[in-house]
């Protein structure tokens, strides 16, 4: 019905007056192209409207429609594998509709209502079910099964329940509350994206997120459920190494967001992605992957909404007792977005013009990813892991959004630009990033890896950290100035950087690394340096011990394939012994 009319357009805000019935955060469409918007202020019967789609043409006096609903995904059969914009409206439709161009008020179903799933109860008549109590299960694609969930707040006893195949809005099962009332349930459920869906319990993160990439595992990893900033100046590879967490993180479905980055970023994701094979089913990364794009080419207020959008969906499959990993690229492009509603409100600016309400929205954001115990009778778990890259301009990393996120976050995986200019990849500065999740992670680690890796991970970042220090040194007097010990402790952490952290992640092998085969690596990089120091102090020669042949083994050896692992570094292990054993005797011999 007809709510009001504009009586102001200012880019993508308009203002429209006769909106005294409408609510906060209503959905509208404006103007008889029926625009989608969403109302975001209201002072007495004016409403302060940002509009989704391109407002060019609009003018005061059209008609502004109301639908009397929040912003709202639909959730259900068909998610998996699709790309939506930051609306939820499906991309590969609009364009079979279209063209490669979308249409102005275009209205398409998010989620195709022609297709018919095949629906398998796992629940019978004269059960009692409560919100978040699964009732059936679709075999969504090969690898993921979709559970239908009874929706939030709805309890009662099944009365019927259905097996075939359905569309997604038509009835699977009818549940007769408590009151009487019988409800029709179906495959397809709609939550508002502004608030988050609710879960029995919080429960601290215990299990590492396993990304493959050495230098997060090793040395800064995130916990399944946890949240992790990547914040870095322009060309560090942040792009890059959300590709590579979403390719190859431990996690049953991934949803990645493109919020205000480059169309040929988004481009990239989508054709290697259906390419990919998963690591640990041989399916496609599709078929187990969410898209949502909303490129810098996009009209802006929709990145606002992108990030919800997403968030939401994450928490669908978070409800079904999946580990789920969310991938926000990136948050500033958000911001910003943020900012320019904010300046055309003509609200009260804060620091370099960003909203006052910055880090709330952020935290906002941030704190419904977590581990928790899901609603329903089942007691069931699920984890949602939440990474945004941040874009700082110039990497001024005191700038506000990267410093309202370094509030919230637990896991900084700093970007340098130097290491990027050195073509070191990933280029996260060992020496700025951190984990707060180390000490929580250790015991699993120490359960399910090696009882070392802890002392590994310690004498990794002390020889890191001493190499820094000698550096200084080495740039006033020359590398010849140091001692025997000194010169060792720079090779082990030249080792360290070019064999262990530098990882290129277009290597088919390379790409991805076990924490088995990062463990065992790490102990070979390291056993150079145990024996060296041990050979050192029996009066070996520093240059003859450089140069061993087994070092260009160690440095070839994050090379060798998942399944050869075992027999080839025992192989270099053993060489290695013989070689420095052998280097000791020859000394020995000579000095006698």
């Amino acid at each position: 019905m007809v709510q009001g009319t504009i009586v102001k357009v200012s880019g993508p805000l308009v203002i429209a007056k006769g909106m005294r019935n409408a609510n906060m955060f209503d959905v509208v469409r404006v103007s008889e192209q029926r625009l989608i918007g969403e109302i975001i202020e209201i002072h007495e019967d004016r409403a302060s409207i940002q509009v989704y789609e391109e407002t060019a043409g609009l003018g005061p006096g059209e008609p502004v429609y109301s639908t009397g609903e929040p912003l709202s995904v639909e959730l259900g059969p068909g998610l998996i594998g699709t790309i939506f914009d930051g609306i939820q409206r499906p991309l590969e439709t609009i364009r079979n509709m279209v063209g490669s161009n979308i249409t102005r008020g275009i209205e398409v179903p998010s989620l195709d209502r022609e297709k018919k799933w095949r629906f398998l109860p796992v629940v019978g008549p004269g059960t009692h079910v409560t919100g978040g109590d699964i009732i059936g299960k679709v075999e969504e694609t090969p690898v993921v099964e979709h559970r239908i969930m009874v929706p939030p707040g709805i309890s009662g006893v099944i009365e019927d329940i259905y097996t075939g195949e359905f569309t997604i809005t038509e009835t699977v099962a009818k549940i007769k509350k408590d009151n009487g009332e019988v409800v029709d349930i179906a495959m397809m459920q709609k939550w508002p994206v502004r608030r988050g869906r609710p879960y029995r319990e919080k429960l601290a993160p215990e299990a590492p997120l396993v990304t493959g990439q050495r230098v997060i595992d090793t040395l800064f990893p995130i916990a399944k459920g946890g949240v992790a900033a990547v914040p870095g100046p322009f060309g560090s590879g942040k792009t890059v190494v959300q590709h590579q967490l979403a390719k190859w993180a431990d996690a049953d479905i991934v949803v990645y967001i493109g919020a205000g980055e480059r169309g040929n970023e988004m481009t990239d994701v989508l054709t290697e992605f259906p390419e990919l094979k998963d690591p640990r089913t041989g399916e496609s990364l599709m078929n187990r992957t969410v898209l949502i794009a909303n490129t810098s080419d996009m009209p802006v207020a929709a990145r606002e909404s992108s990030i919800y959008t997403g968030i939401t969906i994450a928490e669908y499959f978070r409800d079904m007792g999946y580990n789920v990993a969310l991938m926000a690229d990136s948050t500033s492009r958000w911001a910003e977005a943020l900012r320019e509603m904010s300046g055309r409100l003509e609200e009260m600016p804060g620091e370099e013009g960003y909203p006052a309400y910055l880090g709330s929205r952020l935290a906002q954001f941030y704190e419904r990813a977590g581990r928790v115990i899901c609603i329903g009778s089942d007691g069931r778990e699920g984890t949602l892991t939440a990474i945004g890259a941040v874009s700082p301009p110039g990497g001024d990393l005191s700038e506000p959004v990267t410093q309202a996120t370094l509030r919230i976050v637990k896991v900084f995986w700093g970007l340098d630009a130097d290491l990027a200019y050195r073509r070191h990849f990933p280029a996260i500065n060992w020496l700025r990033s951190y984990s707060l999740y180390l000490d929580r992670l250790d015991a699993w680690i120490a359960a399910n890896i090696a009882r070392d890796w802890v002392d590994l991970r310690s004498d990794t970042m002390r020889l890191l950290q001493e190499e820094s220090e000698l550096q200084e040194i080495v740039r006033l007097v020359g590398v010849d100035a140091l001692s025997a010990s000194d010169r060792l402790t720079l090779e082990a952490a030249r080792s360290i950087r070019e064999d262990f952290l530098h990882q290129n992640a277009f290597h088919d092998v390379d790409t991805y690394t076990s924490l088995k085969k990062q463990y065992r690596l790490l102990k070979l990089i390291l056993s150079f340096y145990y024996k060296g120091r041990e050979a050192l102090e029996k009066g070996a020669d520093m240059e003859k011990l450089f140069a061993l042949p087994v070092r260009e083994q160690i440095g070839r050896a994050k090379y060798v394939a998942e399944k050869e692992v075992d027999s080839v570094y025992a192989a270099i292990e053993k060489e290695l012994d013989r070689q420095v054993e052998s280097l000791i005797s020859r000394e020995v011999d000579a000095d006698a």
